[in-house]
């Protein structure tokens, strides 16, 4: 059924059921502030097929046109085939790998992306992430806590030769900081928005960028690779920043983590599945690379175990564009999405270049 015949023309005023996945980590401030427009339909809150949940809710698969979800729940071939009037799916995520793309487009489904401008906030997290592999500031915080109130702090910081001291230690910390990263080659998975933004933060330190993408950048003067493999063989370190699909699902394997080398480091801030998870913690439990610093896991929530006590793994819980301004400003953009649907008004699709 084409998109045109199954969407009419709705009175705002009614209120909408409106099917919720996830749930996106917005929606409690966004069921705050759109209560009085939609019958929220929340799938995520019951453990029943979905079939059987909507049953249980009195309502009519039929009547639902719009979906909000995460990345956390999938929307699968079942769920778009039980709905027959769907037309928009608003995801608060860039990725859209949670979603069957192919299914949406052969019914017609609007799949829109409102993940904000978040590329700032996840290369800044990406960089962050870089730093603390290379310094291990994370397990140096850990072996200082282990210490306790027990710790020697016999320091008077009354004497002028003790600051001038002090403030000369902290100039060669900072200076021992940029040649860490200093002449370091960074290979960037997949140079869009978020890619450029890390490449952008990482050359005032003096680092080389190279990049691999699915094609070559025009206009472009980093180094471009057509293989990963060969990236990673030429790289200290590799930050994946790309959108994960059936062709970078494990991109990331063993062979490009061999090649990589025990000198090697890791920072994914794009999707877990863009690495062979149980192959990165055979490497990094076996020194075959250096360390990697994680935003993001194959199967979310779930954590290997094995990671967690390995001082050269830098753990994040998929919090890099978590930023106040962006939480906001992704949540007026779903809101934005959704009226402008049922106002008639679809919006364009929006999808992570990688």
């Amino acid at each position: 059924m084409a998109m045109a015949e199954k969407h009419n023309h709705i009175d705002n005023k009614e209120i909408q059921p409106l099917l919720v996945f996830g749930p996106p980590l917005i929606f409690p401030t966004f069921e705050a502030r759109n209560f009085h427009k939609y019958r929220f339909l929340k799938a995520f809150s019951s453990q029943l097929p979905l079939h059987q949940f909507l049953t249980e809710q009195n309502v009519d698969p039929s009547s639902i046109q719009a979906i909000l979800c995460s990345p956390s729940q999938q929307v699968s071939t079942d769920v778009i085939q039980l709905l027959p009037s769907l037309c928009v799916i608003v995801t608060s995520s860039a990725g859209t790998d949670h979603i069957d793309l192919v299914e949406c487009s052969h019914h017609g489904i609007q799949v829109v992306s409102v993940p904000g401008d978040q590329a700032k906030d996840v290369a800044d997290m990406a960089v962050g992430l870089l730093i603390d592999v290379l310094w291990k500031i994370s397990a140096a915080d850990r072996h200082v806590r282990k210490w306790g109130p027990s710790m020697h702090r016999n320091l008077s910081f009354g004497s002028k030769v003790l600051l001038i001291l002090l403030i000369y230690m902290h100039v060669l910390f900072m200076l021992c900081f940029v040649f860490q990263l200093k002449g370091k080659r960074v290979g960037i998975v997949g140079l869009g928005k978020i890619g450029k933004e890390v490449a952008k933060r990482l050359e005032p330190f003096g680092c080389r960028i190279m990049y691999h993408s699915r094609n070559q950048k025009p206009f472009i003067s980093y180094p471009f690779y057509s293989k990963v493999v060969e990236l990673a063989g030429n790289s200290d370190v590799l930050v994946l920043c790309c959108p994960l699909n059936e062709q970078s699902r494990h991109l990331i394997n063993r062979e490009v983590m061999l090649a990589l080398g025990k000198d090697g480091a890791i920072v994914n801030v794009g999707r877990g599945a863009l690495i062979d998870e149980k192959e990165l913690v055979r490497c990094l439990m076996e020194d075959e690379i250096r360390g990697a610093g994680l935003d993001v896991f194959e199967n979310e929530p779930n954590v290997p175990n094995e990671l967690f006590p390995l001082d050269n793994v830098v753990l994040s819980p998929h919090a890099a564009s978590l930023t106040s301004d962006g939480f906001t400003e992704v949540c007026e953009l779903a809101a934005e999405a959704l009226e402008l649907f049922f106002s008639s008004k679809l919006p364009s699709i929006r999808l992570l270049d990688g």
